[in-house]
């Protein structure tokens, strides 16, 4: 059974790209990202939101922001914060390591 999950930061172009890419690889797991920014690379859909089965934010805010324009399309899904503030640049070895240890436990 293959779980879809989706990475939410601002702007899709350093933390959520980065998690998508390394949770990528792992079995059963199917990845996107998104962004919440109107100018993300990859802009937050509510078919995005349909499709995914988990969600991770990287910050509160992003949270608060999903809730409030996608309200419709979250449907009890599962969200979950990660708290990583935009500190990092893509695929930084300390970002996977922060990724790696604070989204696993909710993939096992």
């Amino acid at each position: 059974m293959t779980r879809r999950v989706l990475f939410i930061c601002s702007q899709n172009r350093l933390r959520s790209p980065t998690a998508e890419q390394v949770f990528a690889t792992w079995p059963g797991i199917e990845t996107a990202s998104a962004g919440l920014k109107p100018d993300a690379d990859v802009p937050v859909s509510p078919e995005l939101l349909q499709w995914a089965e988990l969600i991770f934010v990287m910050e509160r805010a992003h949270r608060s922001r999903l809730s409030s324009r996608f309200r419709h399309w979250l449907g009890g899904k599962r969200i979950v914060c990660l708290d990583i503030p935009d500190d990092y640049a893509f695929m930084q070895p300390a970002l996977v390591d922060l990724l790696e240890r604070r989204v696993s436990p909710f993939l096992r």
